[in-house]
């Protein structure tokens, strides 16, 4: 049913229903979701957001859009249906009603219910047959109303819904089918058709959540398959019936709240979902806390919007420190929260109060008392504990401390354990007991950020440090230190050169006096008096030592005293050498080279001296008049204060080495003069200058230490050689010493022998073992007990003379010594015989295990059967001679 829409005259502008009562003429079956009318509400103000609502929730509902719909199926009544249309402004809560009467199609009044239950027709548009008359007129066709059909229906089924007809049928013979999905097309066989009533019917419930329509097209043709008429779309529309359950996206929602929260303040958005039409109230759900735990301070801490599912605070006492979490229990009922007819569910929101700094940190106490000896650093004096209410380990709880007084000089600081939120009172620079003996600090502790508006206590708390400073015993110190002095060189041992002391920190303990003594003295020069800390000289005083740099010469001494621990200092004294004229310059370099002609022959040396200005250059260079042949030969010139020249003064001088001496003079005073030697190579020059016998000279000037180090390079050789001859004797002695009867090479006693040979034993073999046995190696019979003697050991009878084999024997006396050994070996009783055992290594007698000859198998040979070893080959057929040949 299309819906009918109330008109109304035109009239000033004023907000609300133009019409206090508004009526409507509707058809009387009227089915769940159907269109019934359109309510018109004027709003002056076009951003007005209006709401709708109906007296009679279970029957009508009114859209946003005003149109009025039917919240389930029903007959209306002969008597006209009134009910109440509201409107209200959601911002202003203002609120219009209007009251509407519907009334049933007079068509049906007085019907009787046997045709109010038949089967609606739709018939064909009539239209033009091909073999009629051209003269009829086809008719237009029409808009076909949709049809209506719940979800869910119990049936029976299949279930009839229309009957599709033709004018022509009373003519013709038709046919009537239907496509579309549904019918033809998936989801096939759900509506289907009698071909020849043409009685649409549903074969199965629907479900509006998979497919909320259907569009069908019926079609009617002739028994060829001619088209009769043109085809006709039917639209069926799953009415919703409320058959799921709001759904929540999550089973538990997080949220949280700043503790102290005003009412209205947002806290979190729950939403669910319903699978019914959200158009219709099967799916318009509504929102509400079912329960709140805990009910503490207030049980309706929070509401929601029934609609949007925005939670929010409507009441103020949120604590942390009381309660940290609230759980509401939230319910989603659909048909717009009808208790009823809708559906409900329910989830959980959990509720986290999340901490404000409303809880200033609180120190536990008043006065806080440390102590600290003197002269220490980066100790902790004293431990601050405060208390805070806030949640550990935020900015809320974490505490800062400062110092507002009593530490001027900055000697402390004040840092935070991160885990117990304590301070701790640290000392950063050394106190001095005999200067300060006690401090007290005043401190205040506060949070990291600052306290939440509307708190009503005091920002910090304040507390008072008393720290108590302990006297140690300290280190004495010299003073000054370092001390300078500034002293001529050449001072002699014994002179008192100055007088070094300490002092002691100490004031207030009872102690003697310093003990001196000397800590570090390169050059070993001084000493210094124990008792009065005077220093003197022990060795001469000389700034040209190795031990001296840049003039200055540094001791360092200690002082100590006797306190419980003793303590000890050290301090330096440094003492400036002020330069004297003791030391004579000498010519550098001390060896030149020169030819014999006089061009070119000019040597450049320089002159060196210790000492330093005013004592050193310029120099004064000359020639001894003795003896004569030196100025006779030579030319010295000085060319700067600190360089002269050496020429020869002869036109030729023969080629070899001379010493030239030379006098040079200082300029102290007095000054200071030296007789240097000159070692010149005179030699043979090239047209270039340079020497060309330059190796003959040198070698016939070798030095004395040259000629020394040869030798001593040439005694250690020698020695070398005769301690490796020395060496070989007597490695030779020792192999001589240890020589057997035979050669090393063929003695079988001391030397692998190969057994991967294959051939034949010992009775293929030519030599006689036993004659190989050294007698004296053999066990002395008179030291043997007498008693059970063992088969193969020899009787005790009078020991034949063997031959002795000398040390180192002839290769050409073996066989003799072999002839001569093997006929006392015949000639001797105890000998033991050819196929007896033979002793190379006689270990003593009395063996508690005995012989080996007693051993006897655990069976009699005789007892067995050995003519098996006659089929094992050639390889065991001595043993089958031996074992299994019977008696014989």
């Amino acid at each position: 049913q299309a819906p009918i829409k109330a008109t109304c005259e035109d009239m000033s502008c004023k907000t609300g229903f133009p019409e206090e009562v508004h009526s409507a003429v509707v058809s009387r079956s009227v089915h769940g979701g159907q269109p019934l009318l359109n309510v018109r509400f004027q709003s002056c103000d076009g951003n007005k957001k209006i709401h709708f609502g109906s007296s009679e929730p279970e029957d009508f509902r009114v859209g946003e859009d005003g149109v009025v719909y039917a919240e389930r199926s029903f007959q209306l009544s002969a008597e006209p249906t009134e009910f109440v249309v509201s409107a209200q402004d959601k911002e202003t809560q203002q609120e219009w009603q209007m009251r509407v009467k519907l009334t049933a199609e007079p068509g049906f009044t007085g019907a009787s219910e046997k045709d109010q239950r038949k089967i609606e027709e739709i018939i064909f548009p009539w239209q033009q047959y091909k073999h009629s008359s051209p003269l009829k007129r086809q008719k237009r066709d029409w808009v076909i109303p949709p049809i209506n059909l719940p979800e869910n229906s119990k049936g029976p089924f299949p279930q009839e819904l229309v009957r599709i007809r033709s004018d022509r049928d009373k003519s013709l013979s038709l046919r009537y089918s239907v496509t579309g999905p549904g019918a033809d097309q998936p989801p096939t066989g759900i509506f289907i058709i009698n071909p020849i009533s043409g009685q649409l019917s549903v074969t199965k419930p629907l479900d509006r959540e998979q497919i909320a329509s259907f569009h069908l097209r019926a079609h009617a043709v002739d028994v060829n398959g001619n088209q009769v008429e043109n085809p006709i779309d039917i639209v069926i529309n799953v009415i919703d019936m409320n058959d799921n359950r709001p759904e929540f996206l999550h089973q538990v929602w997080n949220g949280t709240v700043p503790e102290g929260s005003k009412p209205g303040t947002y806290v979190m958005t729950v939403t669910a979902i319903d699978a019914d039409d959200p158009n219709a109230q099967n799916g318009m759900l509504r929102y509400r806390i079912l329960s709140q735990a805990p009910s503490s301070p207030s049980p309706n801490m929070f509401t929601i919007n029934n609609e949007t599912g925005d939670i929010i605070t409507v009441a103020a006492g949120l604590d942390r420190e009381k309660v940290q979490q609230y759980t509401l229990i939230i319910q989603a009922t659909d048909m717009e929260g009808n208790p009823t007819y809708g559906l409900s569910n329910t989830a959980t929101a959990v509720i986290a109060v999340t901490d404000v700094n409303d809880n200033p940190p609180e120190f536990t106490a008043m006065t806080f008392y440390g102590e600290v000896p003197e002269n220490r650093v980066d100790v902790i004096v004293a431990n601050l504990t405060v208390t805070d209410k806030d949640q550990p380990h935020t900015p809320a709880w974490n505490a800062m401390y400062r110092m507002t007084g009593g530490d001027p000089t900055g000697r402390f600081t004040i840092l935070t354990d991160p885990n117990s939120n304590d301070g701790l009172v640290t000392v950063v620079k050394p106190i001095d007991f005999e200067t300060n003996r006690m401090f007290v600090l005043t401190v205040a502790a506060e949070n990291q950020v600052p306290l939440a508006k509307g708190i009503q206590h005091p920002p910090q708390s304040t507390a008072t440090v008393s720290i108590t400073v302990i006297d140690v015993n300290e280190s004495p110190y010299f003073v000054p230190n370092p001390k300078l002095v500034r002293q001529e060189e050449g001072l002699m041992a014994g002179s008192m050169l100055t007088t070094f002391t300490a002092q002691d920190p100490d004031r207030y303990m009872q102690q003697t006096s310093l003990r001196y003594s000397k800590l570090s003295d390169p050059a070993n020069w001084l000493k210094i008096d124990p008792v009065n800390g005077q220093v003197t000289t022990t060795a001469v005083l000389d700034r040209e030592s190795i031990y001296v740099q840049n003039n200055m010469y540094n001791a360092t001494f200690l002082a100590s005293d006797n306190g419980i621990p003793p303590m000890s200092g050290t301090g330096t004294l440094q003492i400036y050498l002020l330069d004297i004229n003791d030391n004579a310059p000498q010519v550098h370099p001390k060896e030149a080279t020169t030819c014999e002609t006089l061009q070119p022959n000019a040597i450049n040396i320089t002159a060196v001296d210790p000492d330093i200005d005013p004592n050193a250059g310029p120099f004064a260079f000359e020639l001894p008049d003795t003896p004569a042949s030196i100025k006779r030969n030579w030319t010295i010139v000085r060319i700067s204060g600190d360089h002269a020249q050496l020429s020869l003064r002869i036109r030729f001088l023969e080629a070899g080495i001379y010493d030239v001496p030379i006098v040079i003079t200082d300029s102290g005073n007095p000054h200071a003069s030296s007789t240097s030697l000159l070692k010149v190579k005179v030699c043979q020059c090239d047209l270039n200058g340079d020497c060309t016998d330059v190796d003959r000279i040198v070698g016939a000037g070798l030095g004395t230490g040259a000629i020394i180090a040869i030798l001593l390079c040439i005694i250690i050789l020698l020695i070398l050689v005769l301690m490796f001859v020395v060496w070989m004797k007597r490695r030779d002695k020792e192999r001589q010493a240890k020589q057997l009867l035979i050669d090393p090479e063929d003695d079988v006693r001391d030397n692998i022998l190969k057994y991967d040979e294959e051939g034949g034993g010992e009775e293929d073999q030519d030599y006689d073992l036993s004659q190989l046995q050294q007698p004296d190696t053999v066990e002395p019979d008179a030291i043997k007990p007498v008693g059970i003697r063992r088969l193969d050991e020899r009787p005790i009878h009078a020991e034949p003379q063997y031959p002795v084999r000398s040390a180192a024997p002839h290769p050409g006396d073996i066989g003799d010594f072999i002839n001569e050994g093997l006929k006392a070996a015949d000639n001797d009783p105890t000998a033991p015989p050819y196929d007896s055992l033979l002793v190379f290594d006689y270990e003593g007698s009395g063996s508690t295990a005995g012989s080996l000859s007693s051993l006897n198998s655990s069976s009699s040979g005789g007892e067995q059967d050995y003519d098996y070893l006659n089929d094992w080959g050639p390889r065991f057929k001595k043993l089958a001679d031996m074992y299994g040949g019977g008696d014989d």
